[in-house]
């Protein structure tokens, strides 16, 4: 059975253009795989914290020595990779926050980003999954304006899943001059793209 994992992370919720997008390629996807199951994973509800002390000491030493704190620590890490693992298809909807990504977007990667896990040897281990993401920001990223090189949330996120193995990815920037400031027309707008988007 193939999985679509669609991960959200706007706070704005009914008022998010990411979360409209992202749901309307969840339809999408839906009706082109009937059999298919999704997986939702809403960031701003999972509450996840940021890597500390415990954490590392989960990461980098065997179970076997690992400390009750360390060991619950990682336990929401490998819960998060194994869910990526499960998926064939990934969709995530993101705001832009001040040129790159939301902070609980960040504390994810970093607990999916893992050594001898998803990245072995310096060769990503998540091969063979396809990722589509929406990038919602405030202003007009695309290329050829005036402030597209101040975009870094997609040089990152191209690179960092590309890092552990997510390399077929397709980014769809969602610019207020097109999407509206409260997504209002984000599905007009965008629609045709994220349809196609699901499909492929």
């Amino acid at each position: 059975m193939t999985s679509l994992l669609a991960i959200d992370c706007s706070p704005r919720y009914e008022h998010s253009t990411s979360r409209k997008l992202t749901s309307l390629f969840v339809e999408k996807w839906r009706a082109a795989h009937p059999d298919g199951e999704v997986v939702e994973r809403d960031l701003i509800k999972t509450n996840l914290p940021f890597v500390d002390l415990p954490w590392i000491g989960g990461a980098f030493t065997p179970p076997e020595h690992h400390s009750p704190e360390s060991a619950a620590a990682i336990k929401i890490s490998n819960d998060l990779v194994a869910e990526l693992q499960a998926a064939d298809r990934i969709i995530i909807g993101t705001p832009m926050y001040n040129f790159t990504i939301p902070a609980v977007l960040k504390a994810y990667i970093d607990h999916i980003v893992r050594v001898g896990v998803t990245v072995v040897d310096n060769v990503g281990q998540l091969t063979g999954k396809k990722a589509t993401i929406i990038l919602a920001s405030g202003g007009d990223f695309s290329p050829g304006s005036p402030f597209e090189g101040y975009n870094q949330a997609s040089g990152y996120l191209r690179q960092v899943l590309g890092f552990i193995g997510i390399t077929d990815l397709d980014i769809i920037l969602a610019g207020r001059e097109r999407a509206g400031l409260v997504g209002e027309t984000a599905i007009e707008e965008f629609g045709d793209v994220v349809a196609l988007a699901a499909a492929a």
